[in-house]
């Protein structure tokens, strides 16, 4: 078998493509193959650099501008030296026109898109060989049965009067035989076609025979052994002065190779690699039918979306490989769960198990046909969890999965593929939502919702190019003073429909899409250019920023806010940020971090909603902060519920013991505020001294409580109880 090394230079291929990227992706290919690669991006520049470059081949794909590829393949067959050349086609795997038409411009051989690169060196190196072996034989008669060999090529010819075919050895060879095993007749050689191929072969020879078109034909032939074997024959028949066919004179080439080469990108392209499972675009071409089928005869069918519950889990804690290993392993478990035993089984029970497909990922889908009764479907889907459940051994290590599957059914749910999938998908998303390891069912308030989620992703992206978010500021007051001492900056969004929303509102989605960041930043600039103008009002007030988990995980987050105090000239003491008490002791080292550098700021830093999440003495020690924030699920039960009467002032307690101040938030009667007067409490926050205001309604609110000598006095003792605070009240209610 005749290599690279063999030629006197390096092959020379030709790829035609205006994809700048598949060129980069070919030449990478076959110059590890030993090729030299030049490159052309439409018809008009391969033609030129054709004539130019003589290449040892083309690889040229059909669809370009300027100039397509077939036109470009007819023009390259009719210079001098292009009539050889192989050119081979790229074009879509579906698109059986194209390929016709390639053929009849010349093209040599196809290739079919995505291109397999794996297989695309092996076909080069065929076509390469083949072609040279052609070559061979055109310029050398006594080299001819060594080429044909090489080549896989023979020749015959027939004498149609005497009914006598002719067969040098070579010929005999690609059928197994020897020349006298293989028969001297017509009906000999029409013996060794393959039953399937027979008539489509002697359709072709009779064709040929009253000078319609020349014999051209890719079939099959047996062996001896009974295997088969692809041959391509073609001939040409000669006429008398009668025109009465007189003899044929025809070659065969052995091509099993390209055609099993055929077989393997026809299955990767519609097979998944790793669990040998059928893939999306066969899955879609398989429910096309079932869909037909099942509109003909009246019949329901479903749809099953299967995600792997934290599947990203196994893969970051076992590693990649091991992840391949457990998604090989629930293929087969799904596989076996729709067995053809089941009333409810494949559409094509022949055809294996197509109706289980690996969408990608750990994305699975399953199709469900001939039911009756969705109780069928729920009774299938509930033995896939069952068996999903089950403990798995990959590399010796027991690991269990659990799955979430959303149903559509046919027709109630959806009567066209893209309607099924999507409704498909829209229930599994709702499964996950339910806590995973279960399945649902679609409904119809599954696709509000989820038009409900897709509008607000697109009115987020416009609220953040448009500035549509302002902040409202909630004052904090020092218990025993009376003095305003910070506020709280509370995000709103001015929805230009829906009107003020609230973050809990928007605020998740926001983070699911990213876009926690640049609002974050925008909370922080903004926050700090109004205390740094609160200030030149003379008003010296911190203003508290609240940061969420997302902000903490940024490596920059230190230079975020320090560029924020820089651009508003703020003294970073008068910058608070309350950071959830609730993050997740897995990041706690990056939180530890994170905060250590905002302390090197001068910010000060306070722990928000305490009492909920993680926090232990240990944890609030190793973190450099300044102030707790009391939860409101306690203070909003104070005095009236013993238990969050006492666990709060076991934690105004706790924070004194560790010089930490305490703030309760959401303090709204006069008992509570009397509560955490007695306790102690730093300072407290919430409807008894005024809820979240706007930028002028709290500079307002400032220049009232400066009257009344609550802000920016801090020799005044225990105003909150004085006289003056019954006249800020009742100056308070009036506005």
């Amino acid at each position: 078998m005749r290599e690279f090394a063999d030629f006197n230079e390096k092959p020379l291929v030709l790829v035609v493509d205006d994809d700048e990227t598949e060129r980069i992706l070919t030449r990478e290919v076959l110059e590890r193959a030993g090729l030299i690669v030049e490159e052309a991006e439409d018809g008009d520049d391969a033609l030129s650099a054709f004539e130019r470059l003589r290449p040892d081949i083309v690889l040229m794909d059909v669809v370009m501008p300027k100039m397509d590829g077939i036109t470009a393949c007819a023009m390259l067959r009719e210079t001098s030296f292009g009539s050889h050349t192989p050119i081979v086609m790229v074009t879509g795997l579906d698109d059986l026109e194209a390929i016709s038409r390639a053929y009849e411009a010349g093209a040599t051989d196809f290739i079919t898109k995505p291109i397999p690169w794996m297989v695309l060196q092996h076909r080069m190196r065929y076509m390469l060989r083949a072609n040279w072996a052609l070559g061979e034989l055109s310029r050398s008669r006594t080299r001819l049965a060594e080429a044909q060999r090489i080549a896989r090529l023979g020749n015959w010819e027939w004498d149609i009067k005497k009914n006598l075919i002719r067969w040098p050895e070579e010929t005999s060879h690609i059928y197994g035989l020897c020349p006298e095993e293989l028969g001297e007749t017509y009906e000999g050689f029409l013996g060794r076609v393959h039953p399937d191929d027979r008539s489509m072969v002697k359709e072709s020879i009779r064709q040929a025979l009253n000078n319609v078109c020349p014999f051209r034909a890719d079939h099959r032939i047996l062996l001896p052994d009974g295997s088969e074997r692809f041959v391509y024959q073609q001939a040409e028949t000669l006429f008398n002065e009668k025109g009465q066919p007189v003899r044929m004179m025809g070659t065969i080439q052995d091509v099993t190779e390209r055609k099993r080469a055929e077989q393997q990108i026809t299955y990767l392209a519609y097979h998944d690699t790793l669990t040998g499972l059928p893939n999306r675009v066969f899955f879609k071409e398989r429910l096309r039918q079932a869909l037909s089928h099942a509109e003909r005869h009246g019949e329901m069918m479903a749809v099953l979306f299967l995600d792997l519950d934290r599947f990203k889990r196994i893969n970051d804690t076992l590693g990649h490989d091991a992840g391949d290993l457990l998604l090989q392993k629930v293929a087969e478990l799904i596989v076996g769960s729709v067995r053809c035993s089941d009333e409810v089984g494949r559409p094509d029970r022949e055809d294996g198990d197509y109706a289980v497909t690996r969408l990608g990922g750990d994305e699975f889908t399953i199709l469900l046909s001939g039911i009756t009764r969705s109780e069928d479907v729920a009774r299938v889907t509930q033995r896939m969890l069952d068996t999903l459940s089950a403990p798995v051994r990959v590399k010796d290590q027991e690991v269990f999965v659990t799955a979430s599957i959303g149903i559509a059914i046919f027709p109630s749910d959806g009567k066209d593929m893209d309607a099924l999938l999507k409704n498909a998908d829209t229930a599994m998303y709702h499964a996950k939502e339910r806590g995973r390891n279960n399945y649902q069912f679609y409904t119809e308030s599954m696709n509000s919702a989820a038009l409900e989620r897709f509008s607000m992703e697109n009115d987020l992206r416009r609220a953040v190019e448009e500035h549509q978010f302002i902040l409202y500021y909630q004052p904090e007051m020092d218990v025993q003073s009376g003095r305003i001492v910070a506020a709280e900056a509370l995000l709103r969004w001015l929805h230009p429909l829906k009107g003020i929303l609230f973050p809990e509102a928007f605020l998740p989605v926001a983070c699911e899409m990213g876009l926690i960041l640049p609002i974050g930043s925008w909370v922080l600039h903004t926050a700090c250019a109004q205390a740094r103008a609160w200030q030149d009002a003379g008003f010296p007030v911190r203003v508290n920023v609240n940061l969420s988990s997302r902000q903490l995980d940024q490596a920059d987050l230190a230079t975020t806010v320090s560029r924020a105090v820089e651009r508003s000239q703020l003294n970073p003491g008068f910058l608070g940020l309350e950071i959830r008490e609730d993050i997740s002791p897995e990041n706690e080292k990056s939180t530890t971090v994170s905060m250590h550098r905002l302390k090197s700021l001068g910010a000060r830093l306070i722990v928000d909603n305490f009492g909920i999440g993680y926090s232990s003495l240990s944890y609030l020690k190793r973190f450099p902060i300044d102030s707790i924030k009391i939860d409101r699920s306690f203070v909003g039960e104070i005095p009236y519920d013993p238990d969050s009467t006492a666990i709060t002032a076991a934690i105004i307690t706790m924070a004194r013991s560790l010089r930490l101040e305490s703030i309760a938030e959401g303090v709204e009667t006069e008992e509570q505020k009397e509560f955490f007067s007695n306790q102690g409490c730093s300072s407290i926050q919430g409807d008894v001294i005024s809820p979240p205001l706007t930028q002028d309604e709290f500079a307002e609110f400032l220049r009232r409580m400066r009257r009344l000598g609550c802000c920016g006095n801090p020799g005044r003792k225990n105003l909150l109880f004085s006289k003056h605070y019954s006249r800020y009240m009742a100056i308070r209610n009036m506005t």
